[in-house]
């Protein structure tokens, strides 16, 4: 989501602040600040216009009049749907939190989810869910079948794609219901839901009580920094011997995670690795490789399976077919049963 697509409500205000956009993207950021300026003169209480200023002077240096802009959105408002407190965190000016807002990261998603495909796959050459999907054939063998997958923050589908004929039963979770609406329209999940993964998630009913043999998330990670919570989680999941297969953006060596100036996270492979095993998950596979462009920059992250141990020790490997089968159905909730379109909840 961009602020300047929300309206300050005074038709003038809003003029002159398109006026501002067109002068950012032509390069005059002078004229883009003094502008904006003008147009938050006849609405001072518009919090997407003084975060739009923000950037402004973010992107012509002055980032202490950044940080006085989005101090002032925090004030404006009581969700900080802009990510203004992780702009302030980058400046220097507060904190970096374990976390964004999910309340950003909604309206974030629900913004792009129309044009996410193409501009993730087509521009960006994204391939995520692709590589993803190999290193599991690695691992599991390309004729394993998995009676269950979790798809946490499955997006659009992307990875549901490839999974599908890959399993019996194919559940997945966003937090944006726009991006759950287009993952409903291809059709390829047994059940959808919207979920805050980053809130000690938990499916319960919601898609029978059965444990899953594959739970993945892809490009999911890199918007939280701590992961502890949700690799913990996650790994609760699955059932023993079941497989983990995550992205995550590649940090420097020895960081354990930090905030870009995408607002993404990196992590470090280090990290990764302990908290894999903190969680009794033995990794498989820790590849770092290209996962998708950002402008003429290349970025590298973390492609990783883990399998959950069979008991408190470290086990051997599962043989592919311990993950094939299907759910038996009475352990399926009534909401659960059956098959068709996926049902948002």
């Amino acid at each position: 989501m961009t602020s300047h697509q929300l309206s300050s409500g005074d038709l003038l205000a809003d003029r002159r602040a398109q006026y501002a956009l067109q002068y950012a993207e032509g390069g005059d950021l002078g004229a883009a600040i003094e502008l904006q300026m003008q147009a938050l003169e006849l609405a001072p209480d518009w919090a997407a216009g003084w975060h739009q200023l923000g950037i402004y002077h973010e992107k012509a240096g002055d980032l202490a009049s950044a940080s006085d802009a989005w101090r002032r959105v925090l004030a404006l408002t009581q969700t900080d749907i802009f990510g203004a407190g992780l702009k302030l965190s980058l400046t220097g000016q507060a904190e970096t939190p374990p976390a964004p807002p999910s309340e950003y990261v909604e309206a974030l998603f629900d913004g792009y989810s129309d044009r996410f495909d193409t501009a993730l796959v087509e521009d960006l050459g994204y391939c995520v869910p692709e590589r993803l999907t190999a290193l599991i054939d690695a691992v599991a063998g390309t004729e394993a079948q998995f009676a269950k997958v979790i798809d946490l923050g499955c997006g659009t589908g992307l990875f549901g794609e490839r999974i599908r004929l890959r399993t019996s039963w194919l559940d997945g979770y966003d937090l944006s219901r726009g991006m759950l609406a287009k993952a409903a329209d291809k059709g390829v999940y047994d059940h959808l839901g919207q979920a805050d993964i980053g809130m000690g998630f938990d499916p319960g009913e919601a898609s029978g009580a059965i444990k899953a043999d594959l739970v993945a998330a892809s490009d999911v990670f890199a918007y939280f920094g701590d992961l502890d919570g949700v690799i913990g989680m996650a790994a609760n999941l699955l059932r023993p011997g079941g497989l983990l297969a995550f992205s995550c953006e590649a940090g420097p060596e020895g960081a354990d995670w930090l905030l870009q100036a995408s607002l993404r996270y990196s992590h470090g492979a280090a990290y990764l690795t302990a908290l894999m095993a903190r969680h009794g998950l033995i990794v498989e596979r820790l590849a770092r490789e290209p996962i998708r462009r950002d402008g003429a920059d290349t970025i590298e992250g973390f492609l990783v399976i883990g399998r959950r141990q069979a008991g408190d020790s470290v086990s051997a490997a599962v043989a592919p077919d311990r993950l094939t089968g299907s759910p038996d159905p009475a352990d399926l909730t009534d909401d659960a049963k059956g098959s068709g379109p996926a049902r948002l909840m």
